[in-house]
């Protein structure tokens, strides 16, 4: 089984949530994560309601839609394991991010919600200059927008892995021409209008962290965006330069 890579672990930490190890709540959730254990080799999303209230648990996973069918299983079989380990043992809310995948659970319904959080963000140590790629979140976002009105349309959604687009195109710039391979994805419970609000909502956060990071992967709870220009021999040279010239000015040279 290949090993999915690690994003973030988020539980409720208020302790009022937290439930007893003989309540119901407990078997329920165990019932909620085979059911999506079971459904992971069937498609890249599924979501389960499990239990009668106050013991209800709803859950969700969404796998990437790049992935072939077992990565997509493997990454689900591990997060339902993982999800439930160290201070999320005993959570009514828990949500685990890898790249490949994401799980989540609650006593409380967030089908159909756009959230803005908690998010978790994966990207490349390695930055390009800011005064060489000044307009890049633009053309990032530009790129966005034109796969939002993609997303939204039939043959979005009538497609295997629904609400899922992925494009690579050459960027031409002052800078110079580049290839920019991007990926986005909502969750099939969001309709268009709210797929496009989540979108624009990863994209807005990118200015907090990494706006020049030379690739990267960007998660809500109910939409992704991924991007990467790494394959790009131009961006290669002038990141090679721009190191060069900070090890020379570090020497005195």
């Amino acid at each position: 089984m290949s090993q999915p890579h690690h994003m973030h672990t988020f539980c409720d930490d208020q302790l009022s949530d937290n439930f007893t190890q003989t309540s119901s709540y407990k078997s329920n959730r165990e019932t909620l994560l085979s059911s999506l254990r079971d459904h992971s080799s069937l498609g890249t999303y599924s979501n389960a309601t499990i239990g009668l209230s106050p013991d209800t648990v709803y859950g969700m996973f969404l796998c990437r839609g790049d992935l072939p069918k077992t990565s997509c299983s493997d990454c689900v079989k591990t997060a339902t394991v993982e999800i439930t380990k160290n201070n999320c043992t005993s959570r009514k809310t828990a949500l685990i991010y890898y790249e490949e995948c994401m799980v989540r659970y609650s006593n409380v319904s967030f089908f159909t919600l756009v959230e803005d959080g908690p998010y978790a963000a994966r990207y490349s140590v390695a930055s390009f200059p800011t005064s060489i790629f000044s307009s890049f979140q633009q053309t990032l976002s530009n790129k966005v927008e034109q796969l939002i009105i993609l997303i939204g349309s039939k043959s979005s959604l009538s497609a295997s892995t629904p609400y899922y687009e992925k494009d690579i195109s050459r960027v031409n710039a002052l800078e110079g021409s580049y290839t920019l391979d991007t990926v986005v994805q909502c969750s099939p419970d969001l309709d268009s209008a709210n797929c496009g609000v989540c979108l624009r909502l990863v994209v807005n956060s990118l200015s907090g962290c990494c706006t020049n990071a030379r690739w990267g992967q960007f998660n809500l709870p109910k939409c992704l965006l991924k991007y990467d220009t790494t394959g790009n021999e131009m961006f290669r040279r002038i990141f090679i330069t721009a190191l060069t010239t900070s090890v020379l000015a570090l020497v005195g040279l």
